[in-house]
């Protein structure tokens, strides 16, 4: 850590403080909407610029547009993102968190992320499995939400196959600032959050907690539940303490994130508990000669515990199969510059090194009786440098070239099974090392044709690694069995995009069309199946490919009313799979070809309303498009009143129809939410960023 010590002093002295700048004369001519967007700056391309000059792809969910929603959970508001999926239709609030991977475009929708999710700029998705444990955001803390569409490993390396969401939480730079909210709602839950901080003098510090519990609700439907049917719950608690102190010409800062869960998955010996400690030290230069320069260390443990059953026919017993522990810890090193250069250029360029140390630790139960356990995990090394040039040519165009360099090690990897009847000796399985490099480059383009029209086009390649859990740890969810598999390779992906964003009259209008081409994407393919068995193993298919296009409208008529609407077409189908050409054309399971909503608010004197609706086309369950889930539409609504200046009282409803759509076949049939109702209090003192 010597080299990060000494390039961090050498920053600190060179940096001076730079002189703000005057804040540019708002331009009345220009109408309401545009006027706010050009005031949003964005960082989910690693550098801060104005979310006009982001790409179409761009989406930015504010922190009203949150509170406006009547889910109490973040994952749940992202799903009004045109493009944006979690593997299963049920939210965090009940699903079990290893089926929370999130999708955009289409890319492979499975337990593990096709996309990067950030909190600041640190990583949410789980080391070893990726999937997010979205209740470690506490809501009040959250100043907005950044989702980029589209490849972006030329910045983020691995994981960032199909895009980035970054969560900006709120600053602890300005004066004092408390907000809290709390409810209650049916399903016997409760959930708060609070955010506090400020600062004073050169120090300044920020809280921000949240919890949440609920019994839940019954996941199987009442065709086919039975006495061993119980409720889903969940409950959580989750804390974020920021620390920082100003310098001339920079800061530095500390940050610790806890967060802790327990789960009941919808039988009696189905539970999972998790546990996770973070620990961050910073530092952020910036100055006129040298430009910007950030250093960070991160730290990370965790433990996830799971029990898995089998169920009988009738679902009036279950038996305990197997038990797991899956601890794992993680590390990383982050450096990066950025510095305006040659009158039109940007120049930036930074590394990351991560190392993640994860096992899957079980015990196997036969007709109730422990009969062995079974040791597989690995170490996981990575390292990432990247660059970027970002050029204006001319008053109208931009260009950015950048392109990032993986090299990945993955080592110490073996698998142990120990009988514990019979006396036989333990079988050791040791895996060979694997090394491998990958080279992402970007070219991207922009040209504002006029003042209220921008038009946009990409190229890029995007790659995953298998994650530690797709590789060596199996699970069951019902009577499904899907198989580890040490031999998975590399998911490769060759895209492009072109996009279209544009202001017609008080209307607010964006587009994109994309296509992607994944090489050996990994899917759970189904080896056998039967009346009481479905087996699958993670395997990597021939090639898929996801074409589609996204496109928004935005308007808001006089300071009172707001309206939106959303809708993706996403096609993803199999390419090629030699070993089972059958799947060719298959529709990509999990994956809604048509996506779309449609939103309103009303704010006046007091008074403030809003609503959405939420529709999803038919999807398929599996890769043989056998088990069809349909679609269905949902619907919510939340009605708020200001009581004080500082205080508000609010009712939100969920599915406001009632309607139990379907959301998994295991081949069990699961069913979503009934009507969610729920009635809270928010308030706030001081100054609040937050419209």
């Amino acid at each position: 850590m010597r080299w990060l010590a000494a390039v961090l002093a050498l920053s600190f002295a060179a940096g001076g403080a730079q002189a703000d700048e005057p804040p540019p004369a708002e331009d009345k001519a220009l109408p309401e909407t545009v006027r706010a967007r050009e005031s949003i700056v964005v960082t989910a391309t690693r550098t801060e610029e104005k979310a006009k000059d982001a790409p179409p792809g761009l989406v930015v969910v504010s922190a009203e547009d949150l509170e406006r929603s009547a889910a109490p959970t973040l994952d749940d508001s992202l799903r009004l993102v045109p493009g944006f999926t979690l593997f299963r239709r049920t939210g965090s609030r009940v699903a079990n968190p290893t089926t929370q991977g999130v999708s955009l475009r289409g890319l492979g929708p499975s337990g593990a992320s096709r996309a990067l999710v950030l909190v600041d700029g640190l990583p949410l998705n789980d080391p070893f499995g990726g999937w997010i444990y979205w209740g470690r955001v506490p809501s009040e803390g959250v100043e907005r939400v950044e989702v980029l569409r589209g490849g972006a490993s030329d910045l983020y390396g691995s994981a960032a196959l199909g895009g980035v969401i970054q969560v900006v939480t709120r600053p602890a730079d300005g004066r004092p600032l408390l907000s809290a909210e709390a409810s209650v709602g049916n399903e016997a839950t409760a959930e708060g959050s609070l955010s506090a901080g400020g600062r004073k003098g050169d120090w300044g510090g920020r809280l921000s907690a949240g919890g949440l519990t609920t019994d839940g609700y019954v996941l199987v439907d009442d065709e086919h539940r039975g006495p061993v049917d119980t409720a889903a719950g969940a409950r959580y608690a989750t804390a974020d303490l920021r620390l920082e102190r100003w310098f001339p010409g920079g800061r530095a800062y500390a940050r610790g994130r806890f967060f802790g869960e327990s789960r009941k998955n919808g039988t009696p010996l189905q539970t999972n508990d998790t546990r996770v400690d973070q620990a961050v030290v910073g530092a952020l230069s910036e100055g006129p000669r040298l430009g910007s320069l950030e250093g960070r260390l991160v730290a990370s443990t965790q433990v996830y515990d799971q029990s898995f059953s089998a169920v009988s026919a009738d679902r009036t017993s279950e038996a305990l199969t197997r038990t797991q522990r899956v601890p794992a810890q993680d590390t990383g090193v982050f450096l990066q510059w950025s510095r305006p250069a040659f009158a039109r250029h940007v120049l930036l360029a930074g590394t990351a090194w991560r190392e993640v140390r994860g096992s899957s630790d079980e015990v196997v139960y036969t007709s109730g009786v422990a009969t062995s356990t079974v040791g597989a995990g690995g170490r996981e090394r990575t390292f990432t440098f990247f660059v970027e040039d970002i050029v204006r040519v001319g008053s109208r165009w931009q260009v950015r070239l950048s392109a990032a360099f993986t090299d990945l090690l993955r080592s110490r990897a073996l698998s142990t099974t120990t009988p514990l009847v019979g006396g036989r000796p333990p079988t050791v399985t040791h895996f060979d090392d694997v090394a491998l490099t990958s080279f992402d480059p970007r070219i991207a383009a922009s040209f504002q044709a006029s003042e209220a029209v921008l038009l946009s086009a990409s190229a890029y390649r995007a790659f995953r690694s298998p994650t530690l859990n797709e590789l060596y740890r199996s699970f069951r969810v019902g009577d499904t069995l899907t198989l580890a598999n040490p031999d998975l390779h590399t998911e490769d992906m060759w895209g492009g995009e072109a996009g279209v964003r544009a202001q017609v009259g008080k209307v607010v209008l964006a587009g994109t069309a994309f296509w992607n081409e994944t090489k050996e994407p990994v899917a759970n393919v189904t080896l056998t199946q039967t009346s009481s068995l479905i087996t699958r193993q993670r395997q990597n298919l021939g090639r898929t490919r996801a074409a589609g296009f996204e496109a928004s409208a935005e308007a808001r008529f006089g300071p009172a009313f707001f309206v939106g609407a959303g809708y993706a077409f996403t096609d993803g189908v199999v390419a090629s799979f030699p070993p089972s050409p059958e799947l060719v054309g298959n529709l990509l399971p999990q994956l809604a070809r048509h996506q779309g909503n449609v939103r309103a608010r009303y704010e006046a004197g007091r008074l403030r309303l809003a609503a959405s609706v939420r529709l999803t086309s038919d999807q398929f369950e599996d890769d043989r498009n056998s088990l069809v889930l349909p679609g269905f539409a949902s619907f919510d609504l939340q009605a708020a009143v200001r009581v004080t200046d500082s205080t508000e009282a609010f009712v939100a409803v969920e599915n406001g129809t009632g309607e139990r759509y379907l959301v998994g076949l295991t081949p069990l049939p699961t069913v979503g939410p009934p009507r969610l109702v729920r009635a809270g209090v928010r308030a706030r003192w001081g100054r609040d960023p937050r419209p």
